[in-house]
């Protein structure tokens, strides 16, 4: 568990403001030591992500840091589009495929949290029903890209209307890349069952 951001001494109020209200309250008014409010909300969320792509605490720590510290100099990039929570995770999530792409290996990725996959055609009821194991095995052999798309749907849930802003690209793009990536789980689970049959 990441330890708080010291800050100086924040009101209820400004506690209890919404993210964006934040987010403006920085960029606009300069009040900088409001962003350790956003910092406390979501550096444990960051982390989660993070070590499902290091898997090694003190990476992880070292990648929320960068994240954030990555997040607070974009504030200004910040439109409102989506909600922040999604706007910080798609950056999350980039720097993540970054990391992953650099370190060359394999990795699992936890998808225990969040709700269950559920929702568009035939393929998601059958990745319903895969064991878990299975799902995580799985998720090791497909794209950074392709594993992002899904965790972004499945397990943050988030909709594929915010998935298409933040990402920036068109909605069919969209549902036609979770297709394509879920057949793709799909298909290696059958073919790593096959090899346990055997």
């Amino acid at each position: 568990m990441l330890q708080p951001l010291k800050k100086p001494e924040l009101s209820n109020v400004q506690q209890k403001l919404a993210d964006e209200d934040i987010v403006r309250a920085i960029t606009e008014e300069g009040k900088t030591e409001m962003f350790g409010i956003l910092y406390d909300r979501y550096a444990d969320k960051v982390y989660r992500k993070c070590i499902s792509f290091a898997h090694d605490r003190e990476i992880a720590q070292d990648m929320v840091q960068d994240v954030l510290l990555k997040v607070f100099t974009q504030l200004g990039k910040f439109k409102g589009k989506s909600r922040f929570s999604t706007w910080l995770y798609a950056i999350t999530y980039n720097f993540c495929v970054e990391h992953y792409r650099k370190s060359s290996r394999l990795r699992t990725v936890d998808i225990d949290e969040g709700p269950d996959l559920a929702e568009i055609d035939d393929d998601e009821d059958e990745l319903l029903g895969s064991r878990a194991h299975s799902l995580k095995r799985a998720l090791n052999h497909v794209s950074a890209e392709e594993k992002v798309l899904l965790l972004m749907k499945y397990q943050d849930d988030i909709p594929i209307k915010e998935i298409m802003e933040t990402l920036e690209i068109s909605e069919s793009a969209v549902k036609m890349r979770l297709s394509r990536a879920r057949k793709r789980v799909k298909r290696i689970i059958v073919e790593q069952e096959k090899k346990m049959a055997v």
